[in-house]
């Protein structure tokens, strides 16, 4: 059975930093891609980053330059590193395994940026 845990999240200051980990159980994540995404009230979720199985990354163009998707094999647990937080990456962050014919979610973390 695929559990993904999201943890890290929080309230943050403009200009700060948060970093997001995504534990996995039940599956390998060096075998998928993980994604991150995010939501906020009345939007639909839009993805922020992801990361291939051969390690290649992509984000989103409103994070590009900012965010960080990573992987720890050994940890299983996907990370995303946030730096010069915005007010606008205020939302709920959710880790996603992309696997053929099924995707799993985490519960999502939220996050604050304000001050």
């Amino acid at each position: 059975q695929v559990q993904l845990v999201e943890s890290g999240g929080g309230l943050v200051q403009p200009g700060g930093s948060l970093r997001l980990s995504c534990a996995a159980t039940g599956m390998i994540i060096s075998e998928n891609t993980m994604a991150w995404y995010r939501q906020t009230p009345g939007k639909q979720r839009e993805m922020v980053a992801y990361i291939l199985r051969r390690g290649n990354t992509n984000y989103a163009d409103s994070v590009k330059g900012r965010f960080t998707i990573s992987r720890d094999n050994g940890k299983n647990t996907v990370y995303l590193q946030m730096n010069s937080l915005k007010p606008e990456d205020t939302a709920v962050y959710y880790c996603k395994a992309e696997q053929i014919g099924h995707d799993y979610w985490g519960q999502g973390t939220q996050v604050t940026v304000s001050s």
